[in-house]
């Protein structure tokens, strides 16, 4: 049987131990000496393997000199699940992101610094119309010609996508809601009377939204539009050999630089759509970290 000073001494001891332990873990909380790369297992989560996006972000892997890390290839819905979960969790992770993108107004992100410009200037989008539209569809051409919106616009249209609208439905709610701004593009446009049109896009929210837009408006004007998703390099390919219309999502300079270049005298360049897009590497804004440079730590 314990004395009366016994006990207050294994008491005292059993107090003292605990605090002990409890500063330890305390400390090896507070001085976490991870770095980014380990927090996220060295993975820049990516999309299409196609995408120029990948390739910029390929150079930069190689500029930057981070050759621990490794981009990890998948699709934009395969990347945005993954932000989704990590942001759900407040957890660490870098993807390829672009804007306009809805989701810069779903999560709260910010686009790492490139000091050493690899992912270039700001891109522009533009409509890339087959040779010969304007002679074989004048109407369609000029409505493709005339076609121009703002980042903002395209949002409203992403973001009723996001939240579950169908594309088409949310390209027609948009359009009815903005009279003013398709009348810009169809002023002196031809009617059709169900001239077939194919228009291409690649699976990306912007392009979604874009896309069935003007083929919204295109149908409007009397037109029978048929819209293919597709990879980059067919979407740049289809246009080229005229199976395919019109695309209306040409990243310029940077992304589609590559099929620009393998294809151009094959098409007609009508011009940036939509100007101000930009691609990089992104996080959330919670995250420690503000330059490209911070992944070699």
């Amino acid at each position: 049987m314990f004395t009366k000073l016994s006990k207050v001494t294994l008491t005292v001891g059993l107090t003292l131990a605990l605090a002990a332990c409890g500063s330890g873990e305390d400390k090896s909380t507070e001085t976490g000496t991870a770095s980014v790369g380990e927090t996220v297992d060295y993975k820049i989560t990516g999309i299409d393997p196609g995408a120029g996006i990948m390739k910029a972000t390929a150079a930069v892997i190689e500029d930057y000199e981070l050759t621990d890390w490794k981009l990890v290839e998948g699709s934009g819905a395969a990347m945005t699940a993954s932000l989704q979960k990590a942001y759900n969790k407040e957890e660490p992770i870098i993807i390829t992101g672009w804007t306009p993108h809805w989701m810069f107004s779903k999560f709260d992100l910010k686009y790492l610094e490139d000091p050493k410009g690899t992912y270039g200037e700001a891109e522009n989008i533009h409509t890339i119309a087959r040779n010969g539209l304007a002679e074989d569809l004048p109407g369609v051409h000029k409505v493709l010609d005339q076609f121009h919106w703002t980042p903002a616009e395209m949002g409203v249209v992403m973001s009723s996508i996001t939240d579950g609208t169908k594309p088409e439905d949310a390209a027609a709610a948009w359009v009815e809601e903005n009279a003013d701004k398709v009348a810009e593009w169809t002023e002196g446009a031809e009617e059709g009377n169900g001239e077939k049109v194919k228009l291409a896009y690649v699976a990306w929210d912007s392009e979604i939204a874009s896309t069935n837009v003007v083929a919204k408006v295109l149908q409007d004007l009397g037109y029978k539009v048929t819209l293919s998703q597709v990879e980059a390099g067919p979407m740049w390919a289809g246009v080229a050999d005229g199976s395919i219309d019109a695309h209306i999502a040409g990243w310029l300079p940077l992304t589609h630089a590559d099929q620009y270049k393998k294809y151009e005298g094959d098409f007609d360049d009508l011009g940036a759509n939509l100007e101000g897009a930009k691609t990089g590497l992104v996080v959330p804004a919670y995250m420690d970290i503000d330059s490209i440079e911070d992944l070699k730590e």
